[in-house]
């Protein structure tokens, strides 16, 4: 009678045991399945910053570095040359309309009238006869300079350009991304946090 309950305990206590460590092995699974889950969120998000990285090298490369030469340029010629890469840049891209804004529109977020601008002060420089005095040609410079610059409180100089220009028109797409990117890494650090108490 000893003998059967003691192999009966023995049995109930192996099993304990066993339900134990699969109980261990499946949480130490499930661990790693979350931080490989958080890993590439983190992937991801870095994915994101990367493509909106050459997002921004590709337009300061094609169209507003060549803005700032022609801000700089000394001569009508070289200013005239530096607005054509920029000008068929952004027209190649579809760069000639809308908003770069998502929830609502901002006057310094409208492309068409941005584009415009530019495209005017090229005509203009066009429209320049040949014979000009350098006094006329300077002013006109001055003019092109004052278009194409944003001048800040400390005397520091930037591009005049909408915000998000390099992302346009995946603006939104971008956004959701981003946010879904922030969302997945919140959600597996709290389940990596979580498995950490549990195990």
């Amino acid at each position: 009678m000893f003998v059967r309950k003691f192999k009966s305990w023995k049995m109930k206590n192996s099993q304990l045991f066993a339900e134990k460590i699969a109980i261990r092995e499946k949480t130490k699974r499930n661990k790693r399945l979350v931080i490989a889950g958080l890993i590439s969120s983190i992937l991801y998000l870095i994915g994101i910053l990367v493509t909106l990285g050459i997002l921004s090298v590709k337009m300061n490369q094609n169209c507003l570095g060549h803005l700032k030469r022609a801000a700089d340029a000394s001569s009508i010629e070289t200013a005239d040359q530096e607005l054509s890469i920029a000008i068929e840049y952004l027209e190649k891209e579809g760069l000639t309309k809308g908003y770069t804004s998502i929830f609502w529109q901002t006057p310094d977020e409208d492309i068409e009238f941005w584009y415009k601008n530019i495209k005017s002060a090229k005509e203009e420089i066009e429209s320049l006869p040949k014979n000009s005095s350098p006094l006329e040609k300077s002013n006109m410079l001055i003019k092109l300079r004052e278009t194409l610059l944003d001048h800040g409180d400390k005397g520091s100089e930037s591009i005049t350009c909408p915000d998000g220009l390099s992302r346009y028109p995946n603006n939104i797409l971008f956004l959701i991304l981003f946010l879904s990117s922030f969302g997945l890494i919140f959600f597996f650090t709290r389940k990596v946090i979580i498995s950490s108490d549990i195990f």
